[in-house]
């Protein structure tokens, strides 16, 4: 029978690293507003805090993590000093972090918000949905930045960071059953030529870094205009604020999360008005 209800609402965190602490920013207007949030999905740094959200933590736990992770102390313990073979991070080290907040037994199954995240398959080049299984093995693979982390293994796939073939997981939570998709890219604008001049790497590096970039970008365009999510937000900190050594400006990171996604919420609660559908009787 037809009845007026609200849409689900289904919310996707990009990859960034250090610029997705803006997740947490957006997180805390959704809180503040009392926008439910049905389905989560996320890649890299977006699937990281998508999950520890999914599992109970608030915006203000999530802010009180961000902060730690600029400290030496931290970085410390999940460097691996033997240096393994395919990854500067030892997996064992971050797993151990991971379980420490999330539970090293919880399951998706068990986790109070439905949570999706992406990772790729190196062994067959296909994209990854991970939605069942222990949760934590599934962040250490959204996660698992190829050369920087160690690659997972899940069920016979060899799984790396999901944001090589998708940044924005929008089509997965649409997938998963959301009426609204709120996606959430926290990417440097490419086009804009003071983002290369910002970055201080060593010159040897520098085109391969962009190239990578650019080719991120315009897959993750792509990607969001076939998925077409109903709001779509996009924080913008400073340039200057880089992937890896952006984490000492969390709290300015959040903060252009905070005002990108109050500049969306008039549009917002304009899809969240309850409209008839297709209910059960």
């Amino acid at each position: 029978m037809l009845q007026k209800r609200r849409p689900s609402v289904g919310l996707a965190l990009g990859g960034g690293g250090a610029r997705g602490l803006a997740h947490i920013g957006v997180l805390r207007v959704l809180e503040r507003e009392q926008i439910p949030i049905d389905y989560m999905s996320g890649t890299s740094m977006g699937g990281i805090l998508a999950a520890l959200f999914a599992s109970g933590f608030d915006s203000q736990q999530l802010e009180q993590e961000a902060e730690k992770m600029d400290e030496v102390s931290f970085i410390l313990k999940l460097i691996d000093f033997d240096l393994p073979e395919r990854g500067l991070l030892k997996g064992g080290n971050i797993s151990e972090y991971l379980a420490g907040r999330i539970g090293s037994d919880v399951r998706f199954d068990d986790l109070p918000i439905k949570l999706g995240l992406t990772a790729v398959d190196i062994r067959t080049a296909a994209e990854v949905t991970l939605s069942s299984g222990r949760v934590v093995p599934a962040v250490q693979a959204t996660m698992a930045l190829p050369g920087m982390v160690d690659p997972v293994e899940i069920e016979n796939h060899l799984l790396v960071d999901g944001g090589v073939l998708n940044n924005v997981p929008a089509d997965v939570v649409r997938k998963m059953g959301a009426e609204l998709v709120i996606a959430v890219d926290v990417s440097p604008d490419v086009h804009d030529p003071d983002l290369w001049e910002n970055m201080k790497i060593p010159e040897y590096s520098k085109h391969k870094w962009r190239t990578s970039t650019i080719t991120i970008a315009a897959l993750t365009e792509s990607r969001l205009q076939k998925a077409r999510p109903e709001i779509l937000i996009r924080p913008q900190p400073s340039l200057t604020i880089t992937t890896i050594t952006g984490f000492a400006h969390a709290e300015t990171i959040i903060a252009a999360g905070i005002s990108a996604a109050e500049a969306v919420l008039p549009d917002l609660k304009k899809e969240l008005q309850p409209r008839l559908r297709l209910g059960r009787g």
